[in-house]
């Protein structure tokens, strides 16, 4: 059947045009005003996910392609995606020329992250010129605002379907209805997402899973558009976890990351029972599973169930990713991160007590709206106290439809860029400092493949989150090796593949 598009009604120019017609009809199009509104509704647990059986041979004989941005909830996403279409008969390609779908998995967190995703639509407009068949679809979290998705209807007429985070385990049906409609497919909802269980996943290769332990966001952090694009904060019950894991342990895998956009609020929103993210890495530590990771720790959520629970160590890295965003109390009372400076270091120092050599990494943003220069000295001081091994630095971004967004952005762009300098060079610095201690000793390494500069060169990360590449077999990937550090770089450790028995650390 030729499935081009021959009606483009709906792809149209005419910007002031009423969009809300080409929405799924039960379900409003994406309100970042109702985003906000935290109802009371039920979220329901749904167990019984199938592929229609009707759509079960729809991809034979034909490819897909996921290009996924953002953070590793992104990736997940794009692994349950997979798995989906690999169900319906579609097979994996590595080439948008080879591919009959096409999904961009995006993120709204930046604006330079949706930039990225206009630029690949443009690029992919001649390719979907020279194969009308192509489905291209646009998902994640920028599919969840109201102003992307208008965009993209009134100016990427390419593009055939759109759905949202909450909605994916519809892929099977919202494929069908692309197929065969006229028109752009859109289906995103603004009502909260329920916990599908169950669903199908193609991971990428068996050393580390990824398990979601917990969706959606309530901070509202005043910077972030993830509450409005993620939904309420909803956690999945403990039993569906940890069987999860367990089932990674069989197949072998050697390191689970428990996933959340707030995961230390796992648990909070359950009502039959009193159980939290301690509770919860205090039975998967029991697992069989050679290391235990999680992401991304809020401070105003990290309790001392968890810090206790973390010093029993074992399976549980020395590791702790946990985002300060700035070292001025007043600037995140701004941000609403709902924490000052003070109780930041007071838990800092509560885990460095717990966990001695404990690996501590950050989240920072400069230039957000009315920092003075005294209240960026007040990040760096922060900085040369907490002594990070590592962080993710940025550029504040307004997010339209955020409370900062409507604040004055008035810190000069060249202002911004020279206190991220000072603040990169600074953290730079101490992390060259932490890693030069490594040289000499002899480290545990997850072998996660090939070094992307020398393919003859080894790669993986240690239980501390240092990066370390090495020369060694190549049958040694997905192991678990010891290597003697001989090297150290700001990003980096280089290291010698050892056998012998010898004293190991982080």
């Amino acid at each position: 059947m030729d499935t081009t598009k021959d009606n483009q009604e709906v792809k149209t120019n005419n910007k002031e045009r009423d969009y809300s017609q080409y929405f799924q009809s039960t379900y409003a199009p994406p309100s970042l005003k109702d985003a906000k509104k935290r109802g009371k509704e039920q979220v329901q647990i749904l167990k019984d996910f199938s592929i229609p059986e009707n759509l079960k041979n729809i991809g034979v004989g034909k490819k897909f392609y996921i290009r996924t941005y953002g953070c590793q909830m992104n990736e997940h996403d794009t692994e349950v995606m997979a798995g989906i279409l690999n169900e319906m008969g579609y097979e994996t390609t590595y080439s948008t020329e080879d591919a009959d779908v096409i999904l961009l998995n995006t993120c709204a967190i930046r604006e330079n992250a949706e930039n990225k995703v206009f630029g690949e639509l443009g690029h992919l407009k001649h390719t979907k010129a020279n194969n009308p068949n192509l489905l291209l679809g646009v998902c994640g979290c920028m599919s969840q605002e109201e102003s992307v998705v208008n965009r993209i209807l009134s100016t990427y007429p390419q593009v055939d379907m759109i759905f949202g985070t909450h909605n994916i385990h519809r892929l099977p049906q919202i494929i069908e209805n692309a197929l065969f409609s006229k028109e752009m497919v859109v289906e995103v909802w603004s009502k909260e997402g329920d916990i599908v269980e169950n669903l199908p996943r193609k991971r990428k290769g068996n050393v580390k899973g990824w398990v979601n332990i917990m969706y959606g966001c309530d901070k509202f952090c005043t910077y972030c558009i993830v509450p409005y694009t993620r939904g309420k904060e909803r956690s999945r019950y403990p039993q569906d976890i940890i069987e999860e894991v367990r089932q990674l342990a069989r197949e072998g895998y050697k390191e689970v990351t428990l996933l959340g956009q707030n995961v230390n609020a796992y648990g909070k929103d359950f009502e039959d029972l009193e159980y939290g993210l301690g509770d919860l890495m205090d039975e998967i530590r029991k697992i069989d599973i050679p290391r235990l990771r999680f992401t991304t720790s809020h401070p105003r959520d990290f309790d001392d169930r968890l810090i206790e629970v973390l010093a029993k160590g074992g399976n549980i890295v020395d590791h702790v990713h946990l985002p300060v965003q700035h070292g001025n109390s007043d600037v995140l009372k701004l941000m609403a991160r709902k924490y000052t400076r003070e109780h930041y270091l007071e838990l800092v120092n509560k885990i460095k007590a717990a966990m001695p050599n404990v690996a501590l990494t950050t989240d920072i943003i400069v230039g957000f709206p009315n920092e003075t220069e005294e209240q960026f000295q007040e990040t760096l001081s922060l900085v040369k106290e907490v002594q990070y091994d590592a962080a993710y630095t940025f550029i504040y971004s307004p997010r339209e439809g955020t409370p900062a967004a409507k604040m004055q952005d008035n810190v000069p762009m060249e202002v911004k860029r020279e206190r991220l300098q000072r603040l990169n060079a600074m953290l730079n610095d101490i992390s060259l400092e932490k890693n030069k201690a490594y040289v000499g000793k002899v480290v545990e390494v997850l072998v996660e493949g090939e070094s992307k500069k020398n393919p003859d060169v080894l790669t993986g990360h240690t239980g501390s989150n240092k990066v370390v590449n090495f020369k060694a077999p190549k049958h040694l990937i997905g192991e678990i090796v010891k290597v003697q550090i001989t090297d150290a770089k700001t990003w980096n450790l280089g290291g010698e593949w050892v056998e012998e028995k010898s004293e190991v650390v982080g």
